[in-house]
Parts: C-alpha cells; sequence; structure tokens
C-alpha cells in the first residue's frame, strides 16, 4: 500500500510539473496526459487558421507576428492563474527558432492546490528547461528521495504525443508558447482592434484587443512598441477550476538563450514514472 500511496504521490507531482511548465509559456490550458482512450482531434496551430480580419488591423497585425517571430528570443516575466488549480510566475528567457523552443524559466507557485501538491515535498519554485525535443523541471531534494535521488524529471515531446488525447494536445501546446502565437491568435479574433496608445513599462505602445472564437471565449490583449514587439500580452479566458489569466512581459529582444540537458544520472523519465503508477 505504502509503495502505490508513493508511487501515485510521485506521478501526480510529476504532473504538476507540468501543468506548472506549460502554464509558465502560454496561458492556454494545458491538460494533465494521461492513457490514451479515444483521441479527439489534435489542436489546430494558430498559423494554419486564416485571418478573420479585413485590411489595415489585419495587415499591422501580421508585421508584429512577422517582426516577433523573426527576433527569434527575449527575456520573459509572467504571472498566470487557473482558477482555484494554480497560480505561478515565470521569469528568464526563451528562444524560438525552426528547430522548436528552447530556454530556461524559473518558476515559483504562488497558490492553489498544484502549489499545496508542491509545497507539501518542500517545494516552491522550480527550474524549467525548454529544448527542441523535450524540457526538464528540476524538483526538490524530498522528490529526488522518492526517484532514486534523481532531481530532475524529462518530458519527451515524442512520448507525450504516443500517450495520445491529452497528451498529445500539450505536447502540441509547448510547440506554440512564442510571443507571436498571441498575435496569431488575435488575427483569427474577427473583432481583433486598435484600442489606442499608451505607456507600458516606460515604453509607448500600441494596444491591440480582440476575442478568439472555441468551446469558451478568450480574450486577448497586446502592447505592441515602435519595431512591432510585444512588451505585454494579457489572456483571459475559463478552465474547469475557473478563471484563466495569464499577463507576460518581454524584453530584450534577440538575447542569447540557452538550455543544458541535465545529467542523465540525476534524471527521471516521466514516461517511466507514469508507467511505475500503473505497474
Amino acid at each position: 500500500m505504502t509503495g502505490t500511496r508513493t508511487r501515485r504521490t510521485v506521478v501526480s507531482i510529476a504532473v504538476s510539473a507540468a501543468l506548472a511548465c506549460g502554464s509558465a509559456c502560454t496561458a492556454g490550458e494545458p491538460p494533465a496526459p494521461a492513457p490514451p482512450t479515444s483521441a479527439p482531434p489534435r489542436p489546430t496551430d494558430p498559423s494554419s487558421r486564416p485571418s478573420a480580419l479585413p485590411g489595415p488591423a489585419a495587415d499591422a497585425l501580421r508585421s508584429v507576428e512577422r517582426a516577433t517571430g523573426r527576433a527569434g528570443s527575449a527575456r520573459v516575466e509572467s504571472r498566470t492563474v487557473m482558477g482555484r488549480e494554480l497560480s505561478l510566475e515565470a521569469e528568464g528567457a526563451l528562444g524560438w527558432r525552426d528547430d522548436g523552443l528552447t530556454g530556461t524559466l524559473t518558476i515559483t507557485y504562488t497558490g492553489g492546490t498544484t502549489a499545496e501538491t508542491m509545497r507539501g515535498l518542500g517545494t516552491t519554485a522550480m527550474e524549467a528547461r525548454y529544448l527542441p525535443d523535450a524540457y526538464y523541471a528540476r524538483m526538490g531534494d524530498e522528490f529526488a528521495d522518492r526517484v532514486g535521488g534523481r532531481h530532475w524529471i524529462k518530458y519527451v515531446y515524442e512520448d507525450l504525443e504516443d500517450l495520445g488525447g491529452a497528451g498529445a494536445g500539450f505536447a502540441e501546446q509547448m510547440r506554440n508558447t512564442t510571443p507571436n502565437q498571441a498575435v496569431k491568435l488575435l488575427l483569427t479574433a474577427r473583432d481583433a482592434r486598435k484600442v489606442g496608445e499608451e505607456t507600458t513599462r516606460g515604453r509607448r505602445t500600441t494596444h491591440w484587443s480582440g476575442t478568439v472564437g472555441g468551446e469558451t471565449a478568450q480574450t486577448v490583449d497586446i502592447w505592441v512598441d515602435d519595431r512591432d514587439l510585444l512588451v505585454k500580452k494579457v489572456e483571459r479566458g475559463r478552465t474547469k477550476t475557473g478563471e484563466l489569466t495569464q499577463t507576460a512581459y518581454y524584453s530584450d529582444y534577440g538575447v542569447t538563450v540557452s538550455a543544458e540537458r541535465p545529467p542523465a544520472a540525476d534524471t527521471a523519465d516521466f514516461k517511466e514514472l507514469l508507467r511505475s503508477q500503473t505497474g
């Protein structure tokens, strides 16, 4: 009984870490990986959706999308609240190129049931490293004691896709967590509009806003500087656990970004942890 309870606790922590890593980058609700049932349709990449906007507004937002995409990297600060489940803050640098997302974030749990789970194991913050094929979450010493002394959890995107259903959706979201994705979403909003000129963190910016359709309506607001680069993004919507809000700030576009793979001897594979729950 104790062994089974320990395995379930370890997997619960691993899923919580996955949720935190995904939420730190995007306000889109990342579902927890689960064994396959009947796989729903894969999420649609915003870049494949036709623009719903006519004329000058679409042209202006496409310029922002291109400029932000070409920049390739930026420093990121974000705060995410997902109903009663999770609230967190993240800070670091991310890069986005053709080969995928890279970078390192420090994620701090500030509230919610996920934070309580993590705090129960003496973890209130963790380091997340994003690489093109996988991402890694560094847990605390108490977690390491439960998995043979290993501090890192490795999540391979292909493994998540192999799980089907929610796992595939989560992997897709992790691949689409760059600033220009918010602009692509806004381009699909028929009501996207220029709100006005504002000062954001000391910089003159243009504020755009719109509502993105889907199962539940989601509002997207962006603030753009005179170089067509995002300075701020706010996404709002609903999840099964309540209101979802993420506010993110971007700066130092073009910053050098690096993320090293943790030592294999100090790393536990999420797929193996999940298998241990059913074993």
